[in-house]
């Protein structure tokens, strides 16, 4: 690439030179193209320097009809346009602009700004995705108010939506619709949504705290009517529990959503109007699996609840994203482990947090959650700014109390209502309201990076005095090789011989003593401590840090048995596990005849027996640690040799305990009516995993079981699970006979479809190149639709890493063919299907040199966007 991008950095921001006091759209669908009039009410901004031109953002698809300045119509030689920017003389008063231009939707494959997704119009402006549609100052804290009008064909698109109210609707004489929507509130163009199309709708209705009557309307596709039932319900939850939790009141007159096949992310939160990724809000139990209904109540409520923390509230910089998203997935979090089980949903998100977040930060693209620059700001939409920022609120809610965090949001809510703002000002309301000094916390906004802490116990008997020393550092990350300390809430308790917590001073009612260790070594002493203690660490997982502390296996099995905080006990046991799987690693490199450690199988025959535990933990702890969560512990990664040793271990418990877990499976093999309800859920999980632990021991039984629940299951999560362990121990025909007829049954359901393609391509059995590269030429694949990409390239890349990985290059080659590819049509998708080649200092030499080929290669397309561009030269660094 020729000409370097530009990068953008947070120290250079200055407030925009004009601010729009008002906006009034005109959109003129034809299906050849669109005409979209707009009307700009602008005027100087008094804090910006004066005699700046007027600059406004757009991209070179857009074609440029015509300008009018204050009803005077411009020449080219009145203005200029640049590429992406179209810059007018500088205004000293209040000014109209007058903008029409001319976009093609049909052809937009990049799937920002309007374009068409099976014939249905939609928008996804966030975050520069405005600028496909006009021109104007596309900047988070530019704010106004929008009118739109839309005027399409009546009988090919009767509904036609936009943000706001709907104050007119008529039918015109030509045959077309004209509908007319007005937002009172203020909000920047990136939360701007359009849809128009055929669609379907159900209805209901919510009464919100002061009384006021909220219509709520989700869309789709007729034949998904019967999908939205689950997401209608969660969306008045999670508008209960904002108003009972947070004091948020839901604002306009209607609320609605639009499920859209074609959609680059999960969902998208403008103003009144949810544009969501089917994937995120269409659920029946015969085509959604559990953890498909799970997905869309969390998706649902993350998107409603950001109507306070994202858009009545917004930033004022991209830089500022965690802003939002970290503050928003921090509530959707807390709102689902209130609807369903508070433990078994933090560790999901640790488990998610530990493996691909982690990770993250120990690869090229680590940056802190407030990165301090950018190519371009797609590539920020990360699990650092998402994970980890939900992780930073989650430690200030702890270290502030709930009742003091909710005191710093109300005032934060109500300090900046209609306003774009900064971190700084979401921390200073916290501070403000309560007092507490956090500007040694703040670090954890500017600093990239996992903090590890070191921890060591001395216990003197004859004082009675147990100390605790906890010291932090954390790694150099790309452009910051020195780390300050950084405040870290360390969660924990002592327990007693019998397991019981000690009764420590400022503990709370389960014996949890949170520390603030805000130094690069501290030492907390106890006193009156009669007996050695076992240390419960970093309970609830209360801050995002590696933590190093050595403990035998002793004693991770006596935390398994006694420790009474749900999220220590599983980490006990996935701790045991990680050592005995590493042991086993270890010997597979050498060629070693490998041998399980008997006490892993003690630990998970006493959580099988353990009936009076929630079953979603059991199952969840009897889970063994992924290969991604073994990758990322690893110093160089060995994708075989971790496959081996899961794979051994998985065959040794499974016939070690197989006579166990058939019980418990026919013991939980309920045929009922089924139901999403939390309770449900974890007996499905424990059962289904429980066949799979009989199934990898090679059980006929198990088998039959799995072939027999596949026919029979009444909904997808019992049938995905049956035809997942037919394709992983069954025979040859089986495996062919039930994808045959999975396919046949479910072919016209493409997000069914989706999972059967990503169960194909993870595959790990010989041959897999050869077998997904077919699957890109299944007549139901589409490279146009991201949710079909994802599920094919996604499940091979990172869910194949034994056949990914192989030492022929095949699948870096494979990667790097479709990342060339995407490039030119859906730039965004390419930087993010990206990831796992610019991990490759963490393989052996063979295979990064393969990686690094991959990615020079890719470096040498011509035309490469800013997206693929900055990736991989960040990946190359």
């Amino acid at each position: 690439m020729s000409n370097q991008p530009e990068v953008i950095y947070l120290k250079d921001y200055q407030v925009p030179s004009y601010l729009v006091k008002s906006v009034s759209l005109e959109f003129q669908l034809h299906e050849t193209h669109t005409r979209v009039k707009s009307q700009l009410a602008m005027a100087p901004n008094p804090k910006a320097a004066e005699n700046q031109p007027v600059v406004l953002h757009g991209h070179p698809d857009v074609t440029l009809v015509s300008v009018r300045c204050e009803g005077e119509s411009l020449t080219s030689s009145d203005y200029s346009r640049d590429g992406e920017l179209l810059s007018l003389p500088a205004q000293s008063s209040d000014f109209v602009l007058d903008i029409e231009v001319d976009i093609d939707p049909a052809a937009n494959t990049a799937l920002e700004g309007l374009y068409q997704s099976d014939g249905m119009y939609c928008t996804q402006c966030e975050a520069e995705g405005f600028r496909r549609i006009t021109f104007f100052p596309d900047r988070p804290d530019v704010m106004t108010s929008f009118t739109t009008i839309i005027e399409a064909d009546a009988e090919k698109y009767p509904v036609l939506l936009s943000n706001g109210n709907l104050v007119s609707s008529e039918v015109l004489s030509s045959g077309r619709k004209r509908v007319t929507w007005v937002d009172p509130h203020l909000k920047p163009a990136y939360l701007f949504a359009l849809v128009a199309g055929d669609l379907a709708k159900i209805e209901d209705t919510f009464v919100t705290m002061s009384g006021r009557k909220v219509a709520l309307e989700i869309f789709a596709e007729r034949k998904d009517l019967d999908k939205l039932d689950h997401a209608m319900a969660s969306l008045k939850n999670a508008m209960k529990w904002d108003e009972e939790v947070y004091g948020r009141e839901y604002d306009l007159d209607i609320y609605m959503i639009v499920a859209v096949d074609f959609f680059n992310m999960g969902a998208m939160e403008n103003k009144g109007l949810n544009i969501f990724n089917t994937s995120c809000v269409l659920a029946n139990p015969k085509t959604t699996t559990d953890t498909g209904f799970q997905r869309v109540e969390a998706v649902v409520a993350h998107e409603y609840f950001h109507n306070w923390s994202g858009n009545r509230v917004t930033c004022r910089d991209w830089f500022q994203l965690s802003l939002k998203e970290g503050f928003t997935v921090f509530r959707d979090a807390e709102f689902s482990a209130d609807m369903n089980s508070r433990t078994v949903k933090r560790v999901e998100d640790v488990s998610l947090l530990r493996t691909a977040q982690f990770a993250e930060d120990a690869g090229p693209m680590s940056h802190p959650i407030r990165p301090d620059s950018f190519i371009e700001i797609s590539n920020f939409y990360t699990l650092t700014v998402y994970e980890k920022g939900a992780e930073v609120v989650r430690m200030l809610h702890t270290l502030l109390g709930p009742e003091g965090f909710r005191k710093g949001t109300d005032l934060y809510f109500d300090r900046h209502d209609g306003q774009a703002v900064t971190t700084e000002d979401f921390v200073a309301a916290l501070e403000d309201a309560t007092g507490k000094d956090l500007t040694l916390f703040k670090r954890w906004y500017s600093q990239a990076g996992t903090p590890e802490i070191t921890v060591s116990e001395a216990y003197d008997a004859a004082n009675e005095t147990y100390r605790l020393t906890i010291a932090q550092q954390t790694p150099a990350t790309p452009g910051q090789e020195q780390k300050l300390p950084v405040v870290i809430p360390f969660a924990m308790a002592l327990l007693d011989a019998q397991g019981q917590a000690l009764a420590l001073e400022g503990a709370n009612d389960e014996g949890t003593l949170v520390l603030e260790v805000t130094e690069a070594e501290q030492t907390f002493e106890f006193n009156g401590i009669k007996a050695q203690p076992v240390l419960s660490a970093l309970r609830g997982f209360s801050a995002p840090v590696k933590l190093k502390l050595d403990r035998d296996r002793d004693t991770l099995m006596f935390l398994a048995k006694h420790d009474q905080d749900g999220f220590a006990k599983w980490d006990a046991v996935q701790s045991l596990a990680v050592g005995v799987l590493q042991d086993l690693v270890a010997a597979s490199q050498k060629g070693e005849a490998l041998a399980l450690d008997e006490r892993l199988i003690e630990a998970y025959r006493a959580v099988l027996a353990d009936e009076s535990a929630d079953p979603a933990m059991r199952a969840l702890i009897l889970a063994l640690p992924t290969p991604a969560y073994l990758a990322e512990l690893a110093t160089e990664i060995d994708v075989d040799a971790i496959d081996a040793a899961r794979t051994f271990a998985q065959e040794t418990i499974g016939k070690a305990l197989v006579d166990e877990c058939l019980a418990t499976y026919q013991t939980l093999d309920w045929k009922g009516e089924y139901s999403p309800a939390a309770d449900h859920v974890a007996k499905r999980s424990l059962k289904n995993l429980c066949l799979s632990l009989a199934c990898a021991a090679g059980s006929d039984k198990a088998i039959a079981l799995a072939s027999e629940q596949y026919q029979s299951a009444n909904n997808m999560t019992d049938q995905m699970a049956g035809l997942s362990l037919l394709v992983k121990y069954g025979s040859q025909s089986q495996r062919d006979e039930s994808l045959a007829s999975f396919y046949d049954q479910w072919q016209q359901e493409s997000l069914v479809v989706n999972q059967w393609f990503m169960l194909q391509a993870a595959e790990s059995k010989e041959g897999a190149i050869e077998r997904v590269k077919a699957l890109t030429e299944h007549p139901a694949f589409d490279a146009k639709n991201p949710n079909k990409l994802r599920a094919v390239l996604g499940g091979f890349c990172a869910n194949n890493p034994v056949n990914f990985h192989k030492l022929d290059g095949s699948g870096y080659a494979f990667l790097a063919d479709w990342i060339i590819e995407l490039n030119h049509s859906n730039p965004q998708v390419a930087s993010r299907m990206l990831t796992p080649l610019t991990r490759w200092k963490k393989y052996s030499a063979a295979r990064q040199d393969l990686m690094k080929a991959e990615l020079n290669r890719i470096l040498a397309v011509e035309g490469l966007s800013t997206d693929v561009y900055e990736v991989v030269t960040k990946s190359l660094a």
